[in-house]
C-alpha cells in the first residue's frame, strides 16, 4: 500500500496541555511517528515524500488571515517581555464578530480555540508538511491508486477555516477533501476518531458538495463538547450533507460497526466517489482518552467495511496516542483497507 510522510512533521514538540486546571505533558509526542510508520510497515505500506504543493491547498480551506498567523506568530511571540516558550492564548472573544486586534495576545485568543494547541518554533513547518503529506495522498488517488495512506501529523479534524484546537492547525483531511474536489471528485469525509471532527464539520458545514460523516464518543461529556450532536445536520445549502453519530462512552465493536453501516449507507446516498477517512486509532479500548472501546482486531473490520464500497480512498492520520498497542492499531486498520 502505497503512503505518505515527511521527516519534517516530527520537529513539531508541543509540551503543554492543560487537563482540568491541571498542566501535563502533551500526549501528541513525536513518538507518535515513529510507532505509526512502524504499524504502517507492518501493515506492507512502502513510504514516500510528499511533493510541494504550495500553500494553494491549504489556502483554500484555510483563510489567509489564519495562514498568515501561523507563520508569524512565534517569532512575534518571541518578542514579548516574559513570554512563555510556547505561544497559548489566555483570552478569547466571546464571539467570532468582535474586533480582531493586532496584539500577538490578542490573535493568539482568535485563532486557538483551546490550550491543547501550544505553538512553537517548528509548528508551521510541521503542519505545512503534514497538509501536504494528505495533499500527495489525495493526487495519488488521482492517479489511480485505490487506498493510500498518508501519515500527516501533526493531526487536523479540529482545525476550523480560522482557529486552531486540540492538537490540530491545518486541516489535512478537509484540505485533501478540497483538493480531490477541484479535480472534478465528489467526495465524501469519514471521521472515525474517538473526538468528533469539529473543524470538519465547521469547514464544510453550510456546503453540499463535500458530505461530512463523524463517528465518536458523545460530546455531552466529552471533548470537543459544543460540537458533534445528532441534530447537527448542515445549514443554508448544506443541510443533508453533514451527519454526525455521537456513541455512548465504551461502545464496543458491534454496535461500532452497526452504527458504520449507517455512515456508509449515507457515503453511498450522497454519490461519492472517492473517500477520505480521517483515520483516528484513539477509539481504541486502551487508548489514554478512553472515550470508545474498539479492540485492535475492530479496527481491520471497520476499514474493511469501508472498502466494501469500493471507492478510492485516502486514510490520513488524525489520533491515535502513545500506547504500546498504537502501532497494532495502525497494522490492523490498514491490513483491513487492503483486503
Amino acid at each position: 500500500m502505497r503512503a505518505v510522510f515527511d521527516a519534517r512533521q516530527e520537529r513539531h514538540d508541543p509540551q503543554f496541555f492543560l487537563v482540568n486546571g491541571a498542566m501535563r505533558p502533551s500526549p501528541e509526542q513525536p513518538e507518535r511517528v515513529a510507532r505509526l510508520k512502524a504499524g504502517a510497515e507492518r501493515a506492507g505500506c512502502t513510504f514516500e515524500a510528499p511533493a510541494d504543493h504550495g500553500l494553494g491547498p491549504i489556502a483554500a480551506v484555510h483563510s489567509a488571515e489564519y495562514v498568515d498567523f501561523l507563520r508569524t506568530i512565534y517569532p512575534r511571540w518571541q518578542r514579548i517581555e516574559g513570554a512563555g516558550p510556547e505561544v497559548i492564548p489566555n483570552i478569547h472573544p466571546a464571539r467570532r464578530s468582535d474586533g480582531y486586534p493586532k496584539s500577538a495576545v490578542g490573535q493568539a485568543g482568535w485563532h486557538q480555540g483551546d490550550t491543547a494547541c501550544p505553538i512553537s518554533e517548528h509548528t508551521w513547518e510541521s503542519a505545512y508538511w503534514s497538509a501536504q503529506t494528505a495533499v500527495s495522498g489525495a493526487e495519488a488517488l488521482l492517479t489511480g491508486e485505490q487506498a493510500v495512506y498518508a501519515l500527516s501529523r501533526p493531526p487536523g479534524h479540529h482545525a476550523f477555516a480560522d482557529l486552531a484546537g486540540g492538537f490540530c492547525f491545518l486541516n489535512n483531511s478537509a484540505i485533501a477533501a478540497a483538493h480531490l474536489l477541484r479535480a472534478g471528485r465528489r467526495p465524501a469525509i469519514l471521521d472515525v476518531d474517538v473526538h468528533h471532527g469539529n473543524g470538519t464539520q465547521g469547514i464544510f458545514y453550510a456546503r453540499s458538495d463535500v458530505l461530512t460523516v463523524s463517528l465518536h464518543a458523545d460530546p455531552e461529556r466529552f471533548y470537543p463538547f459544543y460540537w458533534g450532536y445528532a441534530q447537527e445536520r448542515g445549514e443554508g445549502a448544506g443541510i443533508g450533507a453533514n451527519l454526525n453519530l455521537p456513541l455512548a462512552r465504551g461502545t464496543r465493536d458491534e454496535d461500532y460497526l452497526r452504527a458504520l453501516d449507517t455512515a456508509l449507507r449515507r457515503i453511498e446516498a450522497f454519490g461519492a466517489d472517492a473517500v477520505v477517512v480521517a483515520l483516528g486509532l484513539d477509539a481504541h479500548e486502551n487508548d489514554p482518552f478512553q472515550g470508545l472501546a474498539i479492540s485492535t482486531p475492530g479496527f481491520a473490520r471497520i476499514t474493511a467495511a469501508v472498502r466494501a464500497l469500493g471507492l478510492p480512498t485516502l486514510y490520513v492520520q488524525e489520533g491515535g496516542y502513545l500506547s504500546d498497542d498504537l502501532g497494532p492499531n495502525l497494522s490492523s486498520a490498514l491490513e483491513g483497507a487492503q483486503g
